[in-house]
């Protein structure tokens, strides 16, 4: 039998009250109550501001946000918490409802913030009580599945992710014994960065495209320059792995055209004895090591350094064999994460989807 939904403001429904400050020192990691920021759970305390299961809304920061919480908990003063009649409404369907309607777009200033005010303001239909517990036992039902189904698809997403990182630490940890320990300065020269003066840059793109450090680097290649320079101090090729040689020590990209390295960057060119793909591949795996033996202290990396890392080297016909297989792991694994990508992408729209059919009479009869 169809019930009716009567149209009302959100400001007859709920009342949005303030949340209070909480002094650190009465903060305490395994406190027995959370107490909740604007975009959730923040840290615990021993003490209670409320005492019934209640949603927390995001007043400043991640405003509009919204969270269910624990029966007791402390809501900051960035946070509004909700208080309702609880003899017309149930808890998860208003917390439902609220999720339909995209709170932060109120979100105004630099800080963003919502005004209650606002947000009361909003027309708004609920059906009678035991319709909302039953739609709430059909998303709670759903909803279950959903969250089976994303954590399934996450996990997929993680071992997609690992194959790679796997088939790398295989090659390394087991290169095999037709191979001989080399110097990466026997086998690469190693280009130390030196920085222009700054009188030289422009971002009119005149001289050569500067690069400072690691700012720019994407997963493989070297993103687009901002920033050029007249004066050209330490020059690298297109090929030369780049190396970030100040905090963060380690990453690296390849260089796509001829630059200016400044002093944050080494370029290291491999000569014919080893494939470039396959030194690249290398330094990432021991990004580690080599961050190790840069030292923690001056968080850098010296070019006698760089040239004195240690690195097994097996043929060149090997080393090509080996890079042919991880080009190939690392494209399926790329098409693995897109799958799964997408999978969370439809899950996401699919909850979004039952809202609003529910919340538009779509769901009358369903599961009765």
């Amino acid at each position: 039998m169809k019930c009716r939904w009567e149209e009302k403001s959100l400001g007859e429904i709920i009342k949005l009250e303030y949340g209070k400050p909480l002094s650190d020192d009465k903060r305490i990691p395994d406190g027995k109550y959370p107490v909740y920021g604007a975009n959730g759970e923040k840290d615990r305390t021993n003490e209670f501001y409320y005492d019934k299961p209640s949603i927390i809304v995001g007043r400043k920061g991640s405003a509009g946000e919204v969270n269910l919480t624990e029966k007791r908990f402390w809501p900051l003063d960035v946070t509004y918490f909700v208080t309702f009649d609880e003899k017309k409404y149930n808890l998860k369907f208003i917390f439902n409802l609220l999720l339909t309607l995209n709170l932060p777009k109120l979100a105004k200033g630099v800080k963003p913030g919502i005004n209650r005010n606002e947000v009361y303001g909003i027309a708004v239909k609920t059906p009678p009580l035991p319709e909302q517990e039953r739609l709430v036992v059909i998303f709670d039902g759903i909803f279950e599945k959903v969250a089976k189904a994303k954590e399934n698809a996450e996990e997929n997403l993680q071992n997609a992710r690992e194959l790679f990182e796997s088939y790398l630490q295989s090659i390394f940890a087991n290169p095999g014994e037709d191979l001989e320990e080399k110097k990466l300065g026997d086998i690469c020269e190693v280009i130390a960065g030196q920085s222009p003066e700054g009188k030289y840059y422009n971002n009119s793109g005149k001289g050569l495209p500067f690069y400072q450090g690691k700012k720019e680097f994407t997963e493989k290649y070297l993103g687009v320059p901002t920033t050029w320079t007249t004066n050209i101090t330490k020059e690298a090729q297109e090929g030369d792995i780049l190396m970030s040689v100040r905090a963060p020590v380690g990453p690296v990209n390849f260089s796509t055209s001829r630059i200016c390295i400044g002093r944050g960057l080494a370029a290291i060119r491999a000569s014919k004895h080893i494939d470039k793909e396959f030194l690249f591949n290398f330094l990432i795996k021991h990004k580690n090591e080599i961050v190790g033996n840069a030292g923690a202290v001056f968080n850098s990396i010296s070019k006698t350094q760089i040239e004195n890392i240690l690195i097994p080297l097996p043929s060149i016909p090997k080393q090509k064999i080996i890079v042919d297989k991880l080009i190939t792991l690392s494209t399926e694994t790329k098409r693995l994460e897109i799958v799964y990508q997408q999978k969370l992408a439809d899950l996401e729209e699919l909850k979004k989807s039952v809202l609003h059919k529910a919340f538009n009479g779509g769901l009358v009869g369903v599961g009765a």
